[in-house]
């Protein structure tokens, strides 16, 4: 019997914010690149790393019916998430719905959660960045460079380069997905 769509079930399907669970190639630049950050004296907080399909799908939904752009009835079902999004009327849908993207924390997101993601794939990571004064920061190629710009944080121009030398790319809209890098920029 399914059960209805709501808070509780953030919980389920946990997603990572281990780099041990990225795929293999990814994960050796990526630790990589945040040993390099951690050297220079830069403050990392990784939020999440693999997001399990069953979560991403239970994130892209949620997100969709609480904002009223997806009736709950229409919902497509994943195999393995008997969940019901339906609560016999919309008002209560989204209610319940919007429990769930508080939950996930997607709520400012301008955009849908994806249902299949370079998360899903183990080829993404959620960090946030800080430092203060100057970043020198050591390059792929062993060279420091010295990060004076703003701003001090992981959307920073010159340390999106640094990232790219390490094959950790931050997402391609910078502004829209602030925290978000991969290994193609997607």
């Amino acid at each position: 019997m399914p059960t209805l769509s709501g808070g509780s079930w953030v919980s389920q399907f946990p997603g990572s914010t281990s780099i041990d669970d990225l795929e293999p190639g990814f994960r050796l630049g990526v630790a990589s690149f945040l040993g390099e950050l951690a050297e220079a004296g830069a403050t990392v907080r990784v939020s999440a790393t693999y997001r399990p399909p069953e979560r991403a799908y239970l994130m892209h939904w949620s997100w969709l019916i609480a904002r009223g752009d997806a009736d709950a009835t229409a919902v497509p079902a994943m195999a393995g998430v008997d969940i019901e999004w339906s609560h016999g009327d919309a008002v209560r849908s989204q209610r319940a719905a919007a429990e769930m993207v508080t939950g996930y924390g997607t709520g400012g997101a301008s955009v849908a959660p994806a249902l299949a993601s370079r998360h899903t794939q183990r080829r993404a990571i959620d960090m946030n960045i800080s430092w203060t004064g100057t970043l020198s920061v050591r390059t792929a190629n062993g060279t420091v460079r010295d990060i004076a710009s703003v701003p001090r944080d992981g959307t920073n121009a010159e340390l999106i380069q640094v990232g790219a030398g390490y094959g950790v790319i931050h997402f391609n809209n910078v502004n829209a997905d602030r925290p978000h890098w991969s290994n193609d920029g997607h």
